[in-house]
């Protein structure tokens, strides 16, 4: 029997992180006196490893600065976390397909921009450690879009290009896929805008569970055909 490996992202794909990410970007830069990004140049940035989403906000800082903000901005979500009206949620749908790709016979992966310990907080929150076979993260090697985190994914599974789906929100993912040789299948509902998805490689959008479930069992059917 054929192998189908599904590699995901985790931001604005199965937790709709858009508020506390935003939230702890502008804490960050109003602790040091600089203008805080707005969401429309938060949102271009995610997925990267965030020193290097913060080089991208402020080209022209010198690197001291660029590392008080990162340390910042991880103090922040931290807190954000702590606070009462703490929100994090899971996108509807993701935990019934995800489920229903386990007993079809997936094999599930993780590539996030995420540090580890971001990466484990999250898994741990909900309960999603269960559906997967292998992640990969920021701290393991080089961050997205180079494909380091795909290969990792396939080469600890047994995969090939050709028997992979990479599914993301932004547009470094769809980068990512590219370079990795491997299906790039962009989401909508996160932090990437389908027009900027299929303008970075995405093979295909969708934009919402039911457009992703159908277009996933499509292309498992294909691999294992």
């Amino acid at each position: 029997m054929s192998l189908k490996l599904a590699v995901w992202d985790l931001d604005g794909t199965i937790v709709d992180s858009r508020e506390i990410i935003q939230g702890a970007m502008v804490s960050a830069f109003t602790k040091w006196g600089i203008k805080a990004p707005d969401y429309d140049q938060t949102r271009q940035i995610v997925g990267l490893t965030l020193a290097t989403a913060i080089e991208n906000l402020v080209p022209d800082a010198e690197p001291a600065l660029i590392a008080n903000l990162t340390e910042d901005y991880k103090k922040s979500f931290i807190a954000l976390r702590q606070a009462p009206d703490y929100k994090e949620p899971l996108y509807d749908g993701s935990i019934q397909l995800l489920n229903d790709m386990v007993a079809d016979g997936w094999l599930m992966g993780v590539a996030t921009g995420k540090s580890r310990q971001g990466l484990s907080h999250i898994l741990d929150m909900h309960d999603l450690e269960k559906f997967f076979d292998t992640h990969w993260c920021a701290d393991d090697g080089p961050g997205k879009p180079h494909p380091h985190m795909v290969q990792k994914n396939m080469d600890q599974l047994g995969c090939f290009a050709e028997q992979t789906v990479m599914i993301g929100d932004a547009i470094f993912d769809m980068q990512m896929a590219r370079a990795a040789n491997v299906h790039a299948l962009g989401v909508s509902w996160g932090f990437g805008k389908a027009d900027e998805l299929a303008a970075a490689g995405a093979h295909a959008v969708v934009h919402d569970y039911n457009e992703l479930r159908q277009s996933l069992f499509e292309f498992g059917a294909k691999v294992t055909s």
